[in-house]
């Protein structure tokens, strides 16, 4: 989401290292270069005031100009400023009350009630016991697909017909206390734009279930539209956050850096993908970080630790010690992988992957093509096959091309990556035995 911007921070922060020492003039210099980046960016332009602003206060103090690293402590400083500027620290819910109602608003597109779901499934992992509430009745098959989604991660929904939405919000409420539910999702229909009927009728819900959140789902896409559409519904309904859609699209970053900013309320969840587990909370120290092309690898550890089997990490070692890694460990393995998302987006969180810019997508995407053609050449063998690849010849080849849309060439291509794989994986193995612990990687200590 924010290649252009660190692609431009990241050349402005290059030219203030590579000088011994700084002058007010380069500091000058190389804030002008960082105002026009964050405008680019789509980012409020009272917000970049603000900021730039607060970093010429500290760039051009002692602190930076005598230090031994002053290239570093600028970077440092700008860090410092996006992660205040997006809210210093990560806000989190508030859910005290039982059950807790989290009303979840916005326009229509934005994806309301995809990431009620999303964020119904992310509170039961954290121990929830949360409950839906479809009170989009106008949209045709808004109540369908809510009903679709609970199913999939065992949620229940509640959606009495020829109710009213205030009165399905509390009756959901009820519902929820007599089957000892603590949260309530109230996933609520919206508009092509903002009217006084939509919010009429937001603040009749509101007023049936006395909300401890409420929470605007906002497009990233859409720039600083999503800022002007938080101040609106922030000033007829008080909003407690707001969460950020598509934020791993082609969107400039401008609102994730001025929804805090403009209207006084953090963002506290970011979607960044179409299924149901694609919704993390949002750290501004972590996303600042990002922005400059330093990573996020907590958020990747996070990712893995939670969504990794740690058994079968553990079995696969037991099976590298005794030379048995087969066809069936590797597809286990890249399963794995793809439980952490695409490639691009494991890659963005790792240091200095940010700064690649767009001329390395096309080549990330060819990997990911691969990795899918490998993953469908693997699922065309049979069992045994998968368990002893020394009986897959001429004529299995084809067979197994012709099931995964492959051309033969493309199985080859399997079976050599995995006698690669088996003899890195055995040399590493090996070595484990000598001290190293490379399976740490896994999990396996």
């Amino acid at each position: 989401m924010f290649e252009s911007l660190t692609g431009k921070l990241t050349d402005v922060f290059s030219r203030l290292r590579g000088k011994g020492a700084l002058t007010e003039e380069d500091v000058a210099a190389g804030l002008r270069e960082i105002r026009l980046a964050l405008l680019e960016a789509d980012v409020n332009y009272k917000v970049v005031k603000e900021m730039v602003a607060h970093i010429r206060e500290r760039a051009v103090g002692e602190e930076v100009l005598q230090s031994l690293t002053p290239g570093q402590q600028v970077i440092k400083i700008v860090r410092d400023e996006l992660a205040r500027t997006m809210g210093g620290e990560r806000a989190t819910l508030a859910l005290d009350r039982r059950p807790a109602v989290i009303l979840i608003v916005g326009l229509q597109g934005s994806g309301k009630t995809t990431t009620a779901a999303k964020l119904a499934a992310l509170l039961k992992k954290e121990g929830r016991k949360p409950v839906l509430a479809a009170a989009d009745v106008y949209r045709p098959a808004a109540i369908d697909q809510l009903k679709t989604l609970g199913e999939t991660i065992d949620v229940p929904v509640i959606s009495p017909q020829d109710t009213p939405p205030p009165e399905i919000a509390r009756q959901a409420v009820d519902w929820a206390e007599g089957n000892l539910r603590d949260v309530v999702l109230v996933d609520t229909a919206g508009r092509l734009q903002i009217d006084e009927e939509m919010m009429a009728e937001l603040e009749r819900i509101t007023e049936a279930t006395a909300p401890s959140e409420t929470l605007l789902v906002a497009d990233a896409m859409t720039g600083q539209e999503a800022v002007n559409i938080a101040a609106a519904f922030h000033e007829r309904l008080e909003l407690t956050g707001v969460i950020l859609t598509k934020l791993d699209g082609d969107a400039r970053g401008g609102a994730a850096l001025s929804i805090r900013h403009v209207c006084g309320r953090p963002i506290k969840y970011v979607g960044t993908g179409e299924k149901i587990d694609g919704l993390e909370p949002f750290h501004p120290e972590r996303m600042a970080e990002r922005i400059l092309g330093m990573g996020d690898v907590l958020t990747l550890i996070e990712q893995a630790e939670e969504r990794l089997d740690r058994s079968k990490a553990e079995d696969l070692v037991k099976k590298l010690k005794k030379n048995r890694f087969t066809l069936q460990d590797f597809l286990d393995q890249l399963e794995e992988m793809q439980k952490l998302g695409p490639l691009s987006g494991i890659l963005d969180k790792l240091p200095a992957m940010g700064r690649l810019g767009k001329g390395r997508l096309p080549e990330l995407s060819d990997e990911e093509l691969e990795i899918r053609q490998t993953l469908a050449v693997l699922r065309s063998m049979t069992v045994e096959e998968r368990q002893n690849p020394s009986i897959i010849g001429g004529s299995r080849k084809k067979r197994i091309a012709r099931g995964s849309g492959t051309k033969v060439r493309d199985v080859n291509r399997v079976l050599a990556r995995f006698n690669e794989a088996k003899r890195a994986l055995k040399f590493v193995g090996g070595r484990r035995g000598k001290g190293n612990a490379p399976f740490d990687v896994l999990g396996v200590s």
